[in-house]
């Protein structure tokens, strides 16, 4: 553990040498940064608590800077119409793209077995919209920080909203208890993991923890699971039909908030504000982030999926954002898509 752990702090200091590298030759070549968004820059730094050292402050600043022109242009473009979205600043954007994919997307891409496939055999037409968290399914949104446990989160929020269609109590579920202990099922915290080896995970140990009993750290740990702490418990998984937004949509509708996963490694989706998220670049096979479809709707011609995703509420809309549906799986959407039997 102590090698791995070795290891992952080298690489994470050889990423971080690399961006500031980067950074400081472009900024040899103009000129350092805007004065005129010295105040804007200070108030960045004031609202998301930043703290750098002196080598790093500058590098910090030339990559906000880069990202709100980047946010700049696009919107600009929006009011144009050629956006369904617009971008805003947030806590990630003193981040390079690079550096934010390694530190925050942790889906990890595998075939997993021992699941069953949804069926929609002699359900009824799905309502045109669907919202779970008018309806008591979806705790709060949460923060996982710069830690690579997205997984862990779409897992919970899953199982949180089958605990409460069961029981009518909402539980928050640790995602600690996952990263720290869900290894031999074949997660690795928070270098990234999947939310079917996390259901497996609660299946074998008979139950998960919740969050006020094992909080979230945002970082790797020894397992420290307690029996007498479990806040809720699965009996495995259900997988929805690879690539099928009208199976997703019933299960979204009949079964509650479902686990998905999505390629989120666009700058994009980094610093997305709100609208209908559409990235022509988007993969529908590669993916890299675990999330929770919360719902769906139609904002006039546009189909929409509800996503609760667990960067924090000062990301998006309040946490949330809008997925394009019916549009050739935008992301993959659709791709990786199961719940928790409850």
């Amino acid at each position: 553990m102590q090698d791995k752990a070795v290891r992952h702090y080298k690489q994470s200091e050889m990423l971080r040498l690399s961006v500031i590298a980067t950074v400081l030759a472009v900024a040899l070549s103009s000129s350092l940064v805007t004065r005129e968004l010295d105040d804007q820059w200070e108030s960045f730094k004031d609202l998301y608590g930043k703290q750098y050292g002196e080598e790093e402050h500058l590098m910090r600043r030339i990559i906000w800077e880069s990202n709100l022109r980047y946010i700049q242009k696009h919107n600009i473009e929006a009011d144009r119409g050629e956006h369904t979205y617009i971008l805003g600043e947030n806590e990630y954007c003193d981040m390079t793209n690079a550096e934010f994919n390694a530190l925050m997307n942790g889906f990890v891409m595998q075939n997993t077995t021992g699941g069953n496939v949804f069926s929609t055999e002699g359900l009824t037409d799905p309502p045109a919209s669907v919202d779970w968290r008018t309806k008591g399914y979806v705790t709060n949104v949460k923060n996982q920080k710069q830690c690579g446990s997205c997984w862990a989160f779409s897992t919970t929020g899953s199982l949180e909203g089958q605990t409460f269609k069961k029981t009518q109590k909402l539980p928050s579920l640790s995602e600690q208890n996952l990263v720290d202990c869900s290894k031999k099922q074949g997660n690795k915290g928070c270098q990234g993991g999947l939310m079917n080896n996390a259901f497996t995970y609660i299946k074998v140990n008979d139950g998960i923890d919740t969050e006020m009993s094992y909080p979230y750290k945002g970082k790797n740990g020894k397992c420290e699971f307690k029996k007498a702490d479990v806040g809720g418990t699965d009996t495995g998984f259900t997988n929805v039909k690879t690539g099928s937004e009208e199976d997703l949509q019933q299960a979204v509708a009949t079964i509650g908030p479902i686990s998905v996963a999505m390629d989120a490694s666009h700058p994009s989706f980094q610093m997305y504000r709100s609208g209908v998220y559409s990235e022509k670049r988007c993969s529908s096979k590669k993916l890299d982030h675990g999330v929770l479809a919360v719902g769906y709707g139609t904002e006039g011609s546009k189909d929409f999926w509800i996503v609760k995703n667990s960067w924090g509420p000062s990301w998006g809309m309040k946490g949330y954002f809008e997925m394009a549906r019916n549009d050739k799986n935008m992301c993959g959407i659709a791709t990786q898509a199961s719940y928790p039997l409850v």
